[in-house]
């Protein structure tokens, strides 16, 4: 039973984040404000992990320098703040199929960041090399069929579901919608990069500060000061803050929960149990479950463009994936292969 758990944890994260992709759009649907929604996530969480974190995490706890301090602050901008602000705006421009297959990049992403910054090897002339370039390869091949075309209709409901706000409307071909799904493709691969420079960046804040109950919370404090800046600049009719029992409440709500206390929790601990490559192969599972449920919650219109760019990036992730765990095998067991 205990070596079933990761797997059952990861199936279980992989839904929450379509949940996330499902619960975000609709409230983008209904006219909330990205960034003033944000916020209020980021809140709810703050509220759910300072007393866990004043529970369970003060015991072992240390002190923390304030140049570490600065740099947890700095780190929560780029991988928290901006990131989701980017990735809320970017969903709002395209679709929660786009979302979702953006997240298969991650992985890849991270790996060519940490090549740059020489915390892994690329040697084209190898197998495990060749393996990961030509997954890099896919994933942009992916994101740029993605951006560029939508070619017909593959999925289409009509419906009147009560949280659709004429979303499948807005997402015919013309010539503004074409220029803001492009805008929001490469507006999402940029929250990609920041989310995957945040996950390389968390290896080395936890290693100079390993209790991750308090790391966790004081990124989310952080990332709620920074969302509150970020809304009140860029809304300041309070009318736009009042919360309504609405969808826009259960995203927030969902958002803070499950995503920021739930979600982040299994995936850590999977990821410690049985390590990152483990979790990021069930990450195209979220991607099925989201394309499925969006037309039929959301009403949106699956494009073939964005299906095949999605099975470019997921034959990417396995690509390098595959490469990394090649890597990880005996020399003259990779040269007999």
């Amino acid at each position: 039973m205990g070596d079933k758990r990761p797997y059952m944890a990861m199936v279980v994260v992989q839904v929450i984040f379509a949940g996330m992709a499902l619960t975000s759009k609709a409230a983008f649907n209904h006219g909330m404000n990205t960034f003033i929604f944000l916020f209020y996530r980021q809140a709810f969480s703050v509220l759910l992990l300072l007393p866990l974190s004043l529970l369970f995490g003060r015991k072992n706890a240390t002190s923390l320098p304030f140049k570490l301090l600065l740099k947890i602050f700095f780190w929560s901008l780029i991988g928290l703040t901006v990131n989701l602000n980017v990735y809320n705006v970017a969903i709002k421009f395209t679709s929660t199929t786009v979302a979702t297959a953006a997240t298969t990049a991650i992985p890849v992403l991270t790996f060519i960041l940490a090549v740059l910054l020489k915390m892994e090897n690329l040697n084209p002339k190898r197998m495990p090399g060749i393996l990961k370039s030509l997954g890099i390869a896919f994933c942009l091949a992916g994101v740029l069929v993605i951006a560029f075309y939508k070619g017909p209709q593959v999925i289409s409901v009509n419906s009147n579901h009560p949280t659709m706000h004429g979303s499948a409307a807005n997402q015919h071909v013309i010539p503004n919608s074409t220029r803001t799904w492009i805008k929001g493709t490469f507006l999402m691969v940029l929250a990609t990069i920041a989310w995957s420079s945040w996950i390389v960046s968390q290896g080395f804040l936890l290693n100079e500060y390993p209790h991750q109950l308090i790391f966790q919370t004081l990124c989310a404090i952080f990332s709620t000061f920074q969302s509150f800046l970020i809304a009140i600049a860029f809304e300041r009719h309070l009318s736009k803050w009042k919360l309504q029992m609405d969808v826009g409440l259960y995203a927030i709500a969902y958002g803070g929960i499950f995503v920021g206390v739930i979600g982040f929790y299994l995936q850590t601990w999977s990821i410690d149990k049985k390590g990152p490559v483990f979790a990021a192969i069930f990450t195209p599972l979220s991607l099925v479950i989201t394309t499925a449920l969006s037309t039929f919650f959301l009403n949106e219109i699956t494009y073939f463009g964005s299906v095949l760019g999605a099975v470019l990036m997921v034959i990417g992730l396995y690509s390098v994936l595959w490469g990394k765990i090649k890597e990880k095998k005996p020399r003259d067991e990779i040269l007999r292969t």
